[in-house]
Parts: C-alpha cells; sequence; structure tokens
C-alpha cells in the first residue's frame, strides 16, 4: 500500500486525483482544482449539500476541510505513510443558499508525526463562509 505521492512519478495532483478522496466527497460533489505541496483547492455546490432551511450545512463545510486536511497530510507524511484525523474545529461565519463554495488548505505545523492545517472555505463572492483547523496524526503503513 503506496500512499506518499514522493514515491509515485506523477504530479500531487495527478496522484490526489487518482486517489480519490473518498465516497463521501464524491457525492458531496468536492472537485479538486489545485494540489501542491504547499495547499490544495477544491470547489463543492451548495446545491445537494444543505440543511432543512436551505442553507449550506455545516457538516458539509466539516467534509470539505477534512477531505482536505487530511489528504494533504498524507502527500506531507511522504512514501509508507499516511494520516488519521484525530482533531477537527470549525466555525460557520456566513450563510450561503446557492452556488458554490471553495476550500482553500494550507499546512500551520507539520512534524514527523503530526500535521496541522488551515482551511478557509469561501463563497463565489469571496466572503469567507467557515474556518477549520485540522489535526491529522501521522503514521507508518504497516
Amino acid at each position: 500500500m503506496s500512499e506518499g505521492a514522493a514515491e509515485i512519478e506523477k504530479s500531487p495532483l495527478e496522484w490526489a486525483r487518482e486517489r480519490g478522496l473518498g465516497a463521501l466527497a464524491d457525492k458531496m460533489g468536492i472537485e479538486l482544482v489545485e494540489f501542491t505541496t504547499e495547499r490544495v483547492v477544491a470547489t463543492m455546490p451548495v446545491l445537494g449539500n444543505t440543511q432543512p432551511l436551505g442553507l449550506m450545512h455545516g457538516g458539509a463545510y466539516v467534509v470539505l476541510g477534512e477531505s482536505l486536511g487530511s489528504m494533504h497530510a498524507t502527500l506531507l507524511a511522504g512514501p509508507g505513510r499516511y494520516a488519521v484525523g484525530i482533531d477537527i474545529n470549525a466555525t460557520h461565519t456566513a450563510s450561503i443558499t446557492e452556488g458554490f463554495v471553495t476550500g482553500v488548505c494550507t499546512p500551520v505545523h507539520v512534524s514527523r508525526s503530526l500535521a496541522v492545517h488551515e482551511i478557509a472555505i469561501t463563497d463565489d463572492r469571496g466572503r469567507r463562509n467557515s474556518t477549520l483547523r485540522i489535526t491529522n496524526m501521522l503514521r507508518d503503513v504497516r
């Protein structure tokens, strides 16, 4: 089981698209736009990801953030290693009822054992809707 992009002769974006973000991210319509060692950018539609009032569901923001943070942490962990989320925090600051949101995930701290990322999620007008922080434990594949 090879997890780190370094042992695959592809760009990080090709590696991530081939690996995929998982079945839940697929159902939610998450699309990778950029994937480098410095950051990850992805979009997600509001349609299909709302709560009963028609607003983007807070859990949808969390799914977007965890998908991006965990995938990026796995890339940074390197060959033969993977990331496991151990903490996530989200603060929702604006509502949206239509269009798309964009998540930009950047590392805050990366060591041999931990990776911490911040994910800023904005709407089509550039207004921040949610800010997340995820901590992943980096482990060796057995």
